[in-house]
Protein backbone atom coordinates (compact mmCIF):
# COMPACT_ATOMS: atom_id res chain seq x y z
CA UNK A 1 0.00 0.00 0.00
CA UNK A 2 3.07 2.27 0.81
CA UNK A 3 4.13 1.84 -3.00
CA UNK A 4 1.38 2.47 -4.78
CA UNK A 5 0.41 6.24 -4.06
CA UNK A 6 4.29 7.00 -4.35
CA UNK A 7 4.23 5.69 -8.03
CA UNK A 8 1.46 7.09 -9.41
CA UNK A 9 2.31 11.01 -7.36
CA UNK A 10 3.90 12.23 -10.20
CA UNK A 11 1.17 11.83 -12.97
CA UNK A 12 -1.76 12.18 -11.37
CA UNK A 13 -2.61 15.51 -9.99
CA UNK A 14 -6.24 15.91 -9.43
CA UNK A 15 -5.47 13.10 -6.82
CA UNK A 16 -4.43 15.49 -4.49
CA UNK A 17 -7.19 17.12 -3.66
CA UNK A 18 -8.86 13.58 -2.60
CA UNK A 19 -6.04 13.14 -0.40
CA UNK A 20 -6.19 16.38 1.31
CA UNK A 21 -9.99 15.89 1.92
CA UNK A 22 -9.19 12.09 3.47
CA UNK A 23 -6.46 13.44 5.99
CA UNK A 24 -6.70 11.24 8.60
CA UNK A 25 -6.24 8.28 6.17
CA UNK A 26 -3.46 8.36 4.35
CA UNK A 27 -0.65 11.00 6.25
CA UNK A 28 1.40 8.95 4.04
CA UNK A 29 0.35 9.36 0.83
CA UNK A 30 -0.38 13.23 1.42
CA UNK A 31 3.26 13.66 2.37
CA UNK A 32 4.61 12.66 -0.87
CA UNK A 33 2.35 14.04 -2.74
CA UNK A 34 2.00 17.62 -1.43
CA UNK A 35 5.46 17.63 -2.18
CA UNK A 36 5.11 17.17 -5.34
CA UNK A 37 2.91 19.81 -5.33
CA UNK A 38 4.41 22.62 -3.31
CA UNK A 39 7.43 22.64 -5.31
CA UNK A 40 6.17 25.22 -8.01
CA UNK A 41 5.40 27.97 -5.71
CA UNK A 42 7.11 27.53 -2.65
CA UNK A 43 10.62 28.05 -4.09
CA UNK A 44 10.18 31.46 -5.91
CA UNK A 45 8.78 33.08 -2.74
CA UNK A 46 10.77 31.64 -0.42
CA UNK A 47 14.39 32.36 -2.22
CA UNK A 48 13.98 35.85 -2.09
CA UNK A 49 12.56 36.61 1.68
CA UNK A 50 15.08 34.22 3.07
CA UNK A 51 18.21 35.23 1.47
CA UNK A 52 18.35 38.17 3.75
CA UNK A 53 17.10 36.87 6.99
CA UNK A 54 20.13 34.61 7.42
CA UNK A 55 22.11 37.23 9.27
CA UNK A 56 18.96 38.34 11.34
CA UNK A 57 18.06 34.97 12.55
CA UNK A 58 21.49 33.85 12.89
CA UNK A 59 21.51 33.60 16.62
CA UNK A 60 18.01 31.78 16.98
CA UNK A 61 19.57 28.72 15.51
CA UNK A 62 18.81 26.97 18.96
CA UNK A 63 15.39 27.54 18.79
CA UNK A 64 14.90 26.24 15.27
CA UNK A 65 16.87 23.35 15.77
CA UNK A 66 14.64 22.21 18.66
CA UNK A 67 11.89 22.51 16.82
CA UNK A 68 13.27 20.54 14.08
CA UNK A 69 13.84 17.53 16.69
CA UNK A 70 10.32 18.24 17.63
CA UNK A 71 9.12 17.87 14.12
CA UNK A 72 11.72 14.50 13.43
CA UNK A 73 9.58 13.07 16.41
CA UNK A 74 5.88 13.86 14.53
CA UNK A 75 7.10 12.59 11.71
CA UNK A 76 8.21 8.97 13.51
CA UNK A 77 4.76 8.66 15.54
CA UNK A 78 3.17 8.81 11.92
CA UNK A 79 5.43 6.11 10.85
CA UNK A 80 6.91 8.06 7.74
CA UNK A 81 10.55 7.06 8.10
CA UNK A 82 11.37 8.10 4.10
CA UNK A 83 10.88 11.56 4.58
CA UNK A 84 12.30 11.57 8.05
CA UNK A 85 15.96 9.86 6.48
CA UNK A 86 15.95 12.34 4.04
CA UNK A 87 15.12 15.75 6.60
CA UNK A 88 17.97 14.43 8.42
CA UNK A 89 20.36 13.70 6.14
CA UNK A 90 19.90 17.08 3.99
CA UNK A 91 19.91 19.16 7.73
CA UNK A 92 23.36 18.56 9.03
CA UNK A 93 25.16 20.20 6.55
CA UNK A 94 23.14 23.37 6.02
CA UNK A 95 21.76 24.83 8.93
CA UNK A 96 20.23 27.79 7.02
CA UNK A 97 17.84 24.94 6.50
CA UNK A 98 16.83 25.44 10.21
CA UNK A 99 15.66 28.44 9.93
CA UNK A 100 13.26 27.86 6.95
CA UNK A 101 11.56 25.13 8.73
CA UNK A 102 10.71 27.47 11.53
CA UNK A 103 8.57 29.38 8.57
CA UNK A 104 6.36 26.80 8.06
CA UNK A 105 6.49 25.33 11.68
CA UNK A 106 4.47 28.77 12.51
CA UNK A 107 1.71 26.88 10.30
CA UNK A 108 1.48 23.95 12.10
CA UNK A 109 -1.63 24.49 14.55
CA UNK A 110 -3.53 24.61 11.28
CA UNK A 111 -2.97 20.76 11.01
CA UNK A 112 0.04 17.91 11.11
CA UNK A 113 -0.08 18.07 7.69
CA UNK A 114 1.08 21.59 6.92
CA UNK A 115 3.31 21.55 9.47
CA UNK A 116 5.13 18.26 8.32
CA UNK A 117 4.82 20.03 4.36
CA UNK A 118 7.22 22.42 4.82
CA UNK A 119 10.33 20.25 5.71
CA UNK A 120 9.70 18.82 2.49
CA UNK A 121 9.03 21.29 0.38
CA UNK A 122 12.15 24.34 1.26
CA UNK A 123 14.96 21.54 0.95
CA UNK A 124 14.10 21.58 -2.91
CA UNK A 125 13.85 25.51 -2.97
CA UNK A 126 17.01 25.14 -1.12
CA UNK A 127 18.53 23.06 -3.31
CA UNK A 128 17.35 25.36 -7.06
CA UNK A 129 18.91 28.21 -4.97
CA UNK A 130 22.01 26.29 -4.52
CA UNK A 131 21.94 25.19 -8.05
CA UNK A 132 21.20 28.16 -9.55
CA UNK A 133 23.89 30.04 -7.78
CA UNK A 134 26.43 27.03 -8.93
CA UNK A 135 24.87 28.14 -12.79
CA UNK A 136 25.73 31.51 -11.82
CA UNK A 137 29.32 31.68 -11.07
CA UNK A 138 31.55 30.08 -13.63
CA UNK A 139 28.64 31.96 -16.36
CA UNK A 140 30.57 35.22 -16.48
CA UNK A 141 33.46 33.37 -17.82
CA UNK A 142 32.12 33.03 -21.07
CA UNK A 143 31.64 36.78 -21.58
CA UNK A 144 35.22 37.57 -21.80
CA UNK A 145 36.48 35.39 -24.11
CA UNK A 146 34.11 36.94 -26.61
CA UNK A 147 35.83 40.51 -26.17
CA UNK A 148 38.92 39.12 -26.31
CA UNK A 149 38.51 37.22 -29.68
CA UNK A 150 38.71 40.17 -32.22
CA UNK A 151 41.95 41.32 -30.89
CA UNK A 152 43.72 38.35 -32.15
CA UNK A 153 44.14 39.04 -35.68
CA UNK A 154 42.00 36.69 -37.77
CA UNK A 155 44.12 34.78 -40.67
CA UNK A 156 42.57 32.35 -42.92
CA UNK A 157 44.83 29.64 -43.73
CA UNK A 158 44.63 27.63 -47.04
CA UNK A 159 45.93 24.17 -47.45
CA UNK A 160 46.16 23.29 -51.06
CA UNK A 161 48.25 20.91 -52.84
CA UNK A 162 47.68 17.43 -54.82
CA UNK A 163 45.59 14.82 -53.70
CA UNK A 164 46.98 12.49 -51.07
CA UNK A 165 49.18 15.23 -49.75
CA UNK A 166 48.09 15.25 -46.34
CA UNK A 167 46.57 18.46 -46.43
CA UNK A 168 43.26 16.94 -44.45
CA UNK A 169 45.59 14.97 -41.93
CA UNK A 170 47.98 18.03 -40.90
CA UNK A 171 44.68 20.19 -40.43
CA UNK A 172 43.59 17.48 -38.26
CA UNK A 173 46.64 16.86 -36.07
CA UNK A 174 46.91 20.61 -35.84
CA UNK A 175 43.40 20.86 -34.26
CA UNK A 176 44.54 17.96 -31.98
CA UNK A 177 47.59 19.87 -31.09
CA UNK A 178 45.93 23.07 -30.32
CA UNK A 179 43.33 21.78 -28.43
CA UNK A 180 40.13 22.07 -31.02
CA UNK A 181 39.36 17.97 -31.27
CA UNK A 182 39.72 15.87 -28.41
CA UNK A 183 41.63 12.87 -27.95
CA UNK A 184 38.40 10.93 -27.09
CA UNK A 185 37.17 11.91 -30.00
CA UNK A 186 40.36 11.29 -32.33
CA UNK A 187 40.22 7.80 -30.79
CA UNK A 188 36.55 7.25 -31.85
CA UNK A 189 37.45 8.63 -35.51
CA UNK A 190 40.60 5.95 -35.36
CA UNK A 191 38.34 3.13 -34.10
CA UNK A 192 35.79 3.71 -37.20
CA UNK A 193 39.10 4.20 -39.63
CA UNK A 194 40.47 0.95 -37.97
CA UNK A 195 37.10 -0.99 -39.21
CA UNK A 196 37.11 0.04 -42.70
CA UNK A 197 40.75 -0.95 -43.08
CA UNK A 198 42.10 3.13 -43.04
CA UNK A 199 43.84 3.56 -40.09
CA UNK A 200 46.12 6.16 -41.51
CA UNK A 201 42.82 8.39 -41.95
CA UNK A 202 41.33 9.38 -39.13
CA UNK A 203 43.22 12.44 -38.31
CA UNK A 204 41.74 13.93 -41.48
CA UNK A 205 38.02 12.79 -40.59
CA UNK A 206 38.13 16.32 -38.32
CA UNK A 207 37.96 17.89 -41.15
CA UNK A 208 36.45 15.32 -43.88
CA UNK A 209 32.91 15.30 -42.58
CA UNK A 210 30.94 14.03 -44.33
CA UNK A 211 30.71 10.38 -45.62
CA UNK A 212 31.78 10.19 -49.15
CA UNK A 213 34.94 12.13 -48.36
CA UNK A 214 35.50 9.62 -45.54
CA UNK A 215 35.26 6.29 -47.66
CA UNK A 216 37.16 7.62 -50.60
CA UNK A 217 39.43 9.38 -48.58
CA UNK A 218 38.97 12.18 -50.73
CA UNK A 219 38.22 16.18 -49.45
CA UNK A 220 35.39 17.52 -51.51
CA UNK A 221 34.03 20.59 -50.24
CA UNK A 222 36.03 22.91 -48.60
CA UNK A 223 36.37 21.83 -44.68
CA UNK A 224 36.32 24.37 -42.27
CA UNK A 225 38.22 24.64 -38.69
CA UNK A 226 39.85 27.24 -36.64
CA UNK A 227 42.69 27.36 -33.79
CA UNK A 228 44.42 29.84 -31.80
CA UNK A 229 47.77 30.65 -30.96
CA UNK A 230 49.03 32.88 -27.92
CA UNK A 231 48.84 36.12 -30.54
CA UNK A 232 46.27 35.42 -33.50
CA UNK A 233 43.84 33.38 -34.37
CA UNK A 234 43.33 31.03 -37.39
CA UNK A 235 40.79 29.69 -39.39
CA UNK A 236 41.97 26.47 -41.40
CA UNK A 237 40.53 26.01 -44.87
CA UNK A 238 41.30 22.61 -45.99
CA UNK A 239 40.92 22.78 -49.79
CA UNK A 240 40.41 19.43 -51.66
CA UNK A 241 42.80 18.37 -54.02
CA UNK A 242 41.67 16.23 -56.72
CA UNK A 243 41.49 17.91 -60.27
CA UNK A 244 37.80 17.28 -60.01
CA UNK A 245 37.07 19.85 -57.37
CA UNK A 246 39.15 22.72 -58.10
CA UNK A 247 36.38 25.12 -58.91
CA UNK A 248 35.88 24.14 -54.98
CA UNK A 249 39.42 25.07 -54.21
CA UNK A 250 39.23 28.00 -55.75
CA UNK A 251 36.53 29.40 -53.51
CA UNK A 252 38.72 28.31 -50.74
CA UNK A 253 41.49 30.15 -51.68
CA UNK A 254 40.03 33.47 -52.41
CA UNK A 255 39.02 33.42 -48.73
CA UNK A 256 43.03 33.27 -47.31
CA UNK A 257 45.33 35.76 -46.58
CA UNK A 258 47.90 32.52 -46.08
CA UNK A 259 48.66 29.27 -47.97
CA UNK A 260 50.49 26.29 -47.00
CA UNK A 261 51.36 24.14 -49.57
CA UNK A 262 51.35 20.66 -48.91
CA UNK A 263 53.88 18.29 -50.70
CA UNK A 264 54.43 15.00 -50.11
CA UNK A 265 58.03 13.74 -50.10
CA UNK A 266 57.52 9.82 -50.54
CA UNK A 267 59.14 8.28 -53.35
CA UNK A 268 56.91 8.68 -56.45
CA UNK A 269 54.10 10.73 -54.88
CA UNK A 270 56.34 14.19 -55.19
CA UNK A 271 56.70 14.08 -58.93
CA UNK A 272 53.18 13.13 -59.93
CA UNK A 273 51.84 16.09 -58.25
CA UNK A 274 54.55 17.88 -59.44
CA UNK A 275 54.24 16.90 -63.24
CA UNK A 276 52.36 19.03 -65.67
CA UNK A 277 48.64 16.97 -64.58
CA UNK A 278 49.51 17.09 -60.90
CA UNK A 279 47.51 19.36 -58.73
CA UNK A 280 50.67 20.75 -56.86
CA UNK A 281 51.42 23.37 -59.60
CA UNK A 282 47.95 24.41 -60.81
CA UNK A 283 46.94 25.02 -57.01
CA UNK A 284 49.85 27.34 -56.28
CA UNK A 285 49.40 29.61 -59.32
CA UNK A 286 45.60 29.56 -58.30
CA UNK A 287 46.31 30.44 -54.85
CA UNK A 288 48.46 33.64 -56.27
CA UNK A 289 46.03 34.66 -58.27
CA UNK A 290 43.46 34.21 -55.79
CA UNK A 291 45.20 36.89 -53.96
CA UNK A 292 47.48 34.84 -51.28
CA UNK A 293 50.92 36.26 -50.65
CA UNK A 294 52.51 34.34 -48.51
CA UNK A 295 53.13 30.84 -49.33
CA UNK A 296 54.41 28.31 -46.75
CA UNK A 297 55.41 24.40 -47.95
CA UNK A 298 55.14 22.00 -45.86
CA UNK A 299 57.37 18.67 -46.86
CA UNK A 300 54.83 16.19 -45.83
CA UNK A 301 55.98 12.78 -44.79
CA UNK A 302 59.14 13.07 -43.61
CA UNK A 303 58.72 9.75 -41.94
CA UNK A 304 58.05 7.81 -44.61
CA UNK A 305 60.28 4.46 -45.02
CA UNK A 306 61.48 6.11 -48.47
CA UNK A 307 62.53 9.19 -46.68
CA UNK A 308 63.06 8.77 -43.28
CA UNK A 309 63.88 12.29 -42.57
CA UNK A 310 66.53 12.89 -45.37
CA UNK A 311 67.99 16.41 -45.55
CA UNK A 312 68.97 15.21 -49.50
CA UNK A 313 65.19 14.06 -50.75
CA UNK A 314 64.06 17.54 -48.59
CA UNK A 315 66.77 19.58 -50.74
CA UNK A 316 65.63 18.34 -54.10
CA UNK A 317 61.91 19.06 -53.37
CA UNK A 318 62.62 22.42 -53.02
CA UNK A 319 64.96 22.67 -55.71
CA UNK A 320 62.16 21.17 -58.22
CA UNK A 321 59.48 23.86 -56.82
CA UNK A 322 61.81 27.18 -56.12
CA UNK A 323 61.60 28.11 -60.07
CA UNK A 324 58.09 26.99 -60.52
CA UNK A 325 57.15 29.28 -57.82
CA UNK A 326 59.19 32.00 -58.83
CA UNK A 327 57.84 31.97 -62.12
CA UNK A 328 54.25 32.15 -60.45
CA UNK A 329 55.14 34.86 -59.11
CA UNK A 330 55.75 34.26 -55.67
CA UNK A 331 59.12 36.27 -54.25
CA UNK A 332 61.42 33.26 -52.95
CA UNK A 333 63.14 35.23 -50.82
CA UNK A 334 60.37 36.99 -48.59
CA UNK A 335 57.41 34.77 -49.80
CA UNK A 336 58.26 31.13 -49.68
CA UNK A 337 58.88 29.58 -46.52
CA UNK A 338 59.86 25.80 -46.55
CA UNK A 339 60.13 23.17 -43.72
CA UNK A 340 59.76 19.38 -43.19
CA UNK A 341 57.27 18.01 -41.04
CA UNK A 342 55.06 14.81 -40.48
CA UNK A 343 51.16 14.52 -40.43
CA UNK A 344 50.27 11.59 -39.03
CA UNK A 345 52.75 11.83 -36.13
CA UNK A 346 52.61 15.63 -35.69
CA UNK A 347 56.32 15.72 -36.17
CA UNK A 348 57.78 19.70 -36.11
CA UNK A 349 53.83 20.80 -36.44
CA UNK A 350 54.27 22.60 -33.14
CA UNK A 351 57.46 20.97 -31.46
CA UNK A 352 60.68 20.36 -32.59
CA UNK A 353 61.24 16.82 -33.65
CA UNK A 354 64.72 14.86 -32.96
CA UNK A 355 64.33 13.07 -36.01
CA UNK A 356 64.97 16.41 -37.76
CA UNK A 357 68.65 17.35 -36.43
CA UNK A 358 69.00 19.81 -39.85
CA UNK A 359 66.16 21.90 -39.63
CA UNK A 360 66.64 24.92 -37.59
CA UNK A 361 63.94 26.84 -38.16
CA UNK A 362 60.47 27.06 -35.59
CA UNK A 363 58.07 24.29 -35.83
CA UNK A 364 54.63 24.80 -38.27
CA UNK A 365 52.37 26.17 -35.40
CA UNK A 366 55.03 28.88 -33.98
CA UNK A 367 55.58 30.13 -37.14
CA UNK A 368 52.61 30.55 -38.24
CA UNK A 369 52.55 33.08 -34.52
CA UNK A 370 55.31 34.42 -35.61
CA UNK A 371 54.37 35.74 -38.99
CA UNK A 372 54.02 39.72 -39.48
CA UNK A 373 50.74 41.68 -39.20
CA UNK A 374 48.81 41.94 -42.12
CA UNK A 375 47.57 45.41 -42.41
CA UNK A 376 43.96 45.90 -43.69
CA UNK A 377 41.98 49.24 -43.49
CA UNK A 378 38.91 48.62 -40.98
CA UNK A 379 37.57 52.16 -42.09
CA UNK A 380 37.11 51.17 -45.75
CA UNK A 381 33.71 50.28 -47.78
CA UNK A 382 32.08 47.08 -46.62
CA UNK A 383 32.46 44.05 -49.22
CA UNK A 384 32.06 40.56 -48.09
CA UNK A 385 31.69 38.04 -51.02
CA UNK A 386 29.16 35.77 -50.22
CA UNK A 387 30.86 31.50 -50.27
CA UNK A 388 27.64 29.97 -49.07
CA UNK A 389 23.90 30.33 -48.10
CA UNK A 390 21.67 28.26 -46.50
CA UNK A 391 18.37 28.73 -44.03
CA UNK A 392 18.46 28.48 -40.76
CA UNK A 393 15.25 30.58 -38.82
CA UNK A 394 15.91 33.00 -41.22
CA UNK A 395 18.71 33.54 -44.28
CA UNK A 396 22.19 32.44 -43.55
CA UNK A 397 25.22 33.77 -45.02
CA UNK A 398 29.11 32.74 -44.97
CA UNK A 399 31.81 34.83 -46.49
CA UNK A 400 35.19 36.54 -45.57
CA UNK A 401 34.92 40.41 -45.02
CA UNK A 402 37.11 42.06 -47.10
CA UNK A 403 37.58 45.17 -46.37
CA UNK A 404 35.46 47.70 -43.85
CA UNK A 405 33.52 46.42 -40.61
CA UNK A 406 30.10 44.65 -40.12
CA UNK A 407 27.72 45.48 -36.59
CA UNK A 408 24.67 44.06 -35.64
CA UNK A 409 21.70 45.46 -36.32
CA UNK A 410 23.49 47.18 -39.75
CA UNK A 411 21.81 48.10 -42.85
CA UNK A 412 23.60 46.64 -45.92
CA UNK A 413 22.94 46.20 -49.57
CA UNK A 414 23.17 42.84 -51.46
CA UNK A 415 24.49 43.66 -54.81
CA UNK A 416 23.90 42.58 -57.54
CA UNK A 417 20.09 42.21 -56.74
CA UNK A 418 20.08 45.87 -54.64
CA UNK A 419 18.21 44.02 -52.10
CA UNK A 420 18.36 46.08 -48.62
CA UNK A 421 18.89 43.55 -45.88
CA UNK A 422 19.84 43.86 -42.00
CA UNK A 423 21.76 42.11 -40.03
CA UNK A 424 20.05 40.21 -37.54
CA UNK A 425 23.37 38.10 -35.92
CA UNK A 426 26.92 38.22 -36.39
CA UNK A 427 28.81 35.01 -35.31
CA UNK A 428 32.55 34.96 -36.10
CA UNK A 429 34.29 31.38 -36.56
CA UNK A 430 30.95 30.52 -33.88
CA UNK A 431 31.03 32.63 -32.03
CA UNK A 432 28.47 35.68 -31.64
CA UNK A 433 29.74 39.16 -31.66
CA UNK A 434 28.29 42.07 -32.01
CA UNK A 435 31.51 43.82 -34.65
CA UNK A 436 33.37 42.54 -36.60
CA UNK A 437 37.05 43.78 -38.99
CA UNK A 438 38.08 42.98 -41.98
CA UNK A 439 39.76 39.63 -42.56
CA UNK A 440 37.12 37.83 -40.30
CA UNK A 441 35.25 34.56 -41.23
CA UNK A 442 31.65 35.48 -40.52
CA UNK A 443 28.34 33.88 -40.80
CA UNK A 444 25.93 36.50 -40.84
CA UNK A 445 22.45 35.74 -40.05
CA UNK A 446 19.88 38.18 -42.87
CA UNK A 447 16.27 39.96 -42.45
CA UNK A 448 14.64 41.27 -45.73
CA UNK A 449 15.89 38.55 -47.85
CA UNK A 450 14.76 35.31 -48.96
CA UNK A 451 17.92 31.98 -49.26
CA UNK A 452 17.37 31.72 -52.79
CA UNK A 453 17.21 34.43 -53.95
CA UNK A 454 21.08 35.13 -53.19
CA UNK A 455 24.09 32.87 -55.02
CA UNK A 456 27.45 32.85 -54.28
CA UNK A 457 29.11 35.54 -55.53
CA UNK A 458 26.85 38.22 -54.44
CA UNK A 459 28.45 40.89 -52.63
CA UNK A 460 26.97 42.36 -49.28
CA UNK A 461 28.17 46.19 -49.37
CA UNK A 462 26.66 49.48 -47.34
CA UNK A 463 24.42 51.68 -49.36
CA UNK A 464 27.01 54.69 -49.15
CA UNK A 465 29.82 53.00 -51.61
CA UNK A 466 28.06 49.98 -53.52
CA UNK A 467 30.63 48.00 -55.27
CA UNK A 468 30.71 47.53 -59.38
CA UNK A 469 27.99 45.43 -61.32
CA UNK A 470 28.25 44.73 -64.86
CA UNK A 471 28.77 42.04 -67.64
CA UNK A 472 30.91 43.50 -70.28
CA UNK A 473 35.48 44.62 -68.88
CA UNK A 474 38.52 45.16 -70.09
CA UNK A 475 41.40 42.43 -68.71
CA UNK A 476 44.93 41.89 -68.58
CA UNK A 477 45.20 38.07 -69.24
CA UNK A 478 47.91 35.40 -69.14
CA UNK A 479 47.22 32.67 -70.89
CA UNK A 480 48.64 29.86 -68.85
CA UNK A 481 48.14 26.72 -70.99
CA UNK A 482 46.35 26.22 -73.63
CA UNK A 483 46.77 23.47 -77.14
CA UNK A 484 45.47 25.36 -79.62
CA UNK A 485 45.14 28.99 -80.03
CA UNK A 486 42.31 31.40 -78.50
CA UNK A 487 40.34 33.66 -80.52
CA UNK A 488 37.45 36.38 -80.08
CA UNK A 489 34.23 34.11 -79.45
CA UNK A 490 35.89 31.68 -77.23
CA UNK A 491 33.80 30.58 -74.07
CA UNK A 492 35.55 29.86 -70.47
CA UNK A 493 34.51 29.54 -66.92
CA UNK A 494 35.50 32.75 -65.25
CA UNK A 495 36.44 32.35 -61.14
CA UNK A 496 36.41 35.86 -59.92
CA UNK A 497 36.64 36.22 -55.59
CA UNK A 498 33.84 33.55 -54.92
CA UNK A 499 31.98 33.81 -58.14
CA UNK A 500 31.63 31.27 -60.84
CA UNK A 501 29.97 32.56 -64.20
CA UNK A 502 30.51 31.61 -68.20
CA UNK A 503 32.36 33.89 -70.05
CA UNK A 504 33.25 34.97 -73.24
CA UNK A 505 36.12 36.80 -75.07
CA UNK A 506 34.48 39.12 -77.23
CA UNK A 507 37.40 41.11 -78.71
CA UNK A 508 41.35 40.81 -78.03
CA UNK A 509 42.97 44.38 -78.16
CA UNK A 510 46.38 44.18 -78.35
CA UNK A 511 49.36 41.59 -76.90
CA UNK A 512 51.12 42.83 -73.77
CA UNK A 513 55.21 42.41 -74.06
CA UNK A 514 56.42 40.10 -70.80
CA UNK A 515 59.15 41.87 -70.56
CA UNK A 516 59.26 44.85 -71.58
CA UNK A 517 55.51 46.06 -70.66
CA UNK A 518 54.37 47.18 -74.14
CA UNK A 519 51.73 47.17 -75.70
CA UNK A 520 51.13 45.86 -79.93
CA UNK A 521 49.96 48.24 -81.99
CA UNK A 522 48.07 45.96 -84.04
CA UNK A 523 44.93 44.16 -82.66
CA UNK A 524 45.71 40.59 -82.51
CA UNK A 525 43.65 38.22 -84.15
CA UNK A 526 44.47 34.95 -81.72
CA UNK A 527 46.50 34.01 -78.56
CA UNK A 528 48.23 31.20 -77.73
CA UNK A 529 50.07 29.49 -74.49
CA UNK A 530 52.52 31.85 -72.30
CA UNK A 531 51.44 34.99 -74.45
CA UNK A 532 49.85 38.06 -72.29
CA UNK A 533 46.73 40.07 -73.82
CA UNK A 534 44.36 42.45 -73.08
CA UNK A 535 41.06 41.10 -73.94
CA UNK A 536 37.18 42.40 -73.38
CA UNK A 537 35.23 39.99 -71.75
CA UNK A 538 31.23 39.49 -71.54
CA UNK A 539 30.05 37.29 -68.74
CA UNK A 540 26.61 35.50 -69.30
CA UNK A 541 24.76 37.21 -66.16
CA UNK A 542 25.51 40.65 -64.11
CA UNK A 543 28.11 39.66 -61.67
CA UNK A 544 29.76 42.28 -59.05
CA UNK A 545 33.41 42.72 -59.53
CA UNK A 546 36.11 45.93 -59.11
CA UNK A 547 39.39 46.76 -61.15
CA UNK A 548 42.25 44.86 -59.74
CA UNK A 549 43.76 49.18 -59.03
CA UNK A 550 41.06 50.08 -56.82
CA UNK A 551 40.16 46.52 -54.81
CA UNK A 552 43.11 43.88 -55.81
CA UNK A 553 40.66 40.93 -54.17
CA UNK A 554 38.08 41.57 -56.23
CA UNK A 555 39.49 42.33 -59.85
CA UNK A 556 41.80 39.02 -59.84
CA UNK A 557 40.39 36.27 -61.79
CA UNK A 558 40.63 32.85 -63.72
CA UNK A 559 39.53 31.13 -66.66
CA UNK A 560 38.95 27.76 -66.76
CA UNK A 561 38.41 25.21 -69.74
CA UNK A 562 37.90 21.15 -69.98
CA UNK A 563 38.83 21.16 -66.27
CA UNK A 564 42.54 22.54 -66.84
CA UNK A 565 42.81 26.39 -65.61
CA UNK A 566 43.56 28.25 -68.78
CA UNK A 567 44.42 31.72 -67.76
CA UNK A 568 44.75 33.97 -64.68
CA UNK A 569 44.15 38.05 -65.33
CA UNK A 570 43.14 41.04 -63.22
CA UNK A 571 40.29 43.76 -64.75
CA UNK A 572 41.76 46.96 -65.91
CA UNK A 573 38.55 48.17 -66.92
CA UNK A 574 35.01 48.20 -66.17
CA UNK A 575 32.58 48.82 -69.49
CA UNK A 576 29.22 50.52 -69.04
CA UNK A 577 26.39 48.42 -70.99
CA UNK A 578 25.02 50.07 -74.09
CA UNK A 579 21.49 49.28 -74.42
Amino acid sequence: MDKTPRDTAPDSWEQEDDVEATIDGQLDSAFTNLNVNAKPFVPNVNAAEFVPTFAIKAHSENLDSMVAVEKIATKEVTGNAAPLENGDRELTPDEPWDQKESEPCEEEPGGGCCGDRGPVVVPASEETGSEMEEEETPAPKVPPTQPDAPKKEHINVVFIGHVDAGKSTIGGQIMYLTGMVDKRTLEKYEREAKEKNRETWYLSWALDTNQEERDKGKTVEVGRAYFETEKKHFTILDAPGHKSFVPNMIGGASQADLAVLVISARKGEFETGFEKGGQTREHAMLAKTAGVKHLIVLVNKMDDPTVNWSLERYEECKEKLVPFLKKVGFNPKKDIHFMPCSGLTGANLKEPTDMCSWYTGLPFIPHLDSLPNFNRPSDGPIRLPIVDKYKDMGTVILGKLESGSISKAQQLVMMPNRHVVEVLSLLSDDVETDDAGPGENLKLRLKGIEEEEILPGFILCNAENLCHSGRTFDAQIVIIEHKSIICPGYNAVLHIHTCIEEVQITALICLVDKKSGEKSKTRPRFVKQDQVCIARLRTAGTICLETFKDFPQMGRFTLRDEGKTIAIGKVLKLVAERD
